[in-house]
C-alpha cells in the first residue's frame, strides 16, 4: 500500500523579478518525501536548492504548483519546521543557555520547565558546563553545536538545513554530521539538507536529489543505500559509499564543467 508523501512539491516552479525582469529559479519540480527521511539537495549554486527551503517553511509560496506538507497545502509560515543556515545567528548578548531558551521563552514556558529543557540539550550536543558561556567565547564547533540545540529546542518535526557545516574545517564537519545523523534518527526528524559537499551529501542522506542548470529541475534522484546506523569515519572505506560518490560525481560533472565554461557564463548572464 503506497504511503501519502510527509513533504511533496507537485509541478513546483518559482519565478522572481530582478531589476525588473523575471528570473526563474526551479521548474517543473515534482518530489516526495516520506516522514523520517533525510534528504540531502546537491547541485550547482543557483539552481533553486535553498528555494525549495524557503518554500516548504512557507517563506514565499510557488508562483505554479503546490506544495504541501503533512497533507495540508503550504499557505502560510511552516511553524513545524525549523531553520538552520551556515551562520549560526546565535545572540551574542545571550549566554550559551539563553540563546537555547529563546524558544522556549517565545512559547511561555515557566522558568523551570526551560532551564531543565535547556539542560537536557546541551547534554544531547554535548556542550554540559558550557551554559554560562558567550558565544565568542566558543570554538567555531560549539557554536554550531549551540545553534544545533536551540534549533531542537522548538521541537520542529522537520529540519531545514542550507549548508550549516560548509565553514567549518574537515575534522569538525565530520564530527557535526556524526552527530547530526545520530539525533535526527534518535528524534526521528525529517530533515532536507542543501550541500555542496559530495562525500557529505551520501553519507548522511536516504535520498540525495541532484539539480541541474538554471532554472533548476531535479536531474535525477540518487538511492543511497548504506546500512543504519552509519559509522562516518568507517564508511569513507565502504566500496559501495565510494561507488555511490563516484556517481554521485558523474552525475554532477555536466553542470560544473558547464560553469567553468566562459561562453555559458556569458550566455547565462544575456538570460538575466
Amino acid at each position: 500500500m503506497r504511503r501519502e508523501p510527509f513533504i511533496s512539491f507537485a509541478d513546483v516552479q518559482k519565478s522572481f523579478k530582478v531589476d525588473g525582469r523575471r528570473f526563474v529559479a526551479v521548474r517543473n519540480v515534482s518530489l516526495e518525501i516520506q516522514r523520517g527521511e533525510i534528504i540531502t539537495l546537491v547541485g550547482p549554486s543557483g539552481c533553486g536548492k535553498s528555494t525549495l527551503l524557503n518554500m516548504t517553511a512557507g517563506l514565499f509560496g510557488p508562483t505554479e504548483g503546490r506544495v504541501h506538507y503533512d497533507g495540508a497545502e503550504v499557505k502560510g509560515v511552516n511553524t513545524r519546521v525549523g531553520y538552520m543556515t551556515q551562520a549560526d545567528h546565535l545572540l551574542p548578548w545571550r549566554t550559551v543557555a539563553g540563546n537555547i531558551a529563546v524558544p522556549l521563552q517565545i512559547r511561555r514556558l515557566g522558568k523551570r520547565e526551560i532551564d531543565a529543557r535547556v539542560e537536557e540539550l546541551l547534554a544531547l550536543v554535548g556542550l554540559t558546563g558550557f551554559g554560562a558561556s558567550y558565544p565568542n567565547q566558543l570554538s567555531g564547533g560549539m557554536r554550531k553545536r549551540a545553534a544545533m540545540a536551540r534549533l531542537l529546542a522548538s521541537d520542529p518535526e522537520t529540519l531545514l538545513m542550507d549548508e550549516p557545516f560548509g565553514a567549518l574545517d574537515a575534522q569538525m564537519r565530520l564530527t557535526l554530521q556524526t552527530e547530526l545523523l545520530r539525533l535526527c534518527k534518535k528524534l526521528k526528524k525529517t530533515v532536507l539538507f542543501v550541500t555542496h559537499d559530495v562525500d557529505e551529501a551520501i553519507a548522511l542522506a536516504d535520498r540525495c536529489v541532484v539539480f541541474a542548470g538554471r532554472p533548476g529541475t531535479i536531474d535525477h534522484i540518487l538511492e543511497v543505500s548504506l546500512a543504519q546506523p552509519r559509522n562516518l569515519v568507517q564508511l569513507r572505506s565502504d566500496p559501495h559509499y565510494v561507488e555511490l560518490c563516484a556517481a554521485l560525481w558523474q552525475r554532477l560533472a555536466p553542470d560544473i564543467a558547464g560553469a567553468a565554461d566562459p561562453s555559458s557564463l556569458a550566455h547565462s548572464l544575456e538570460a538575466l
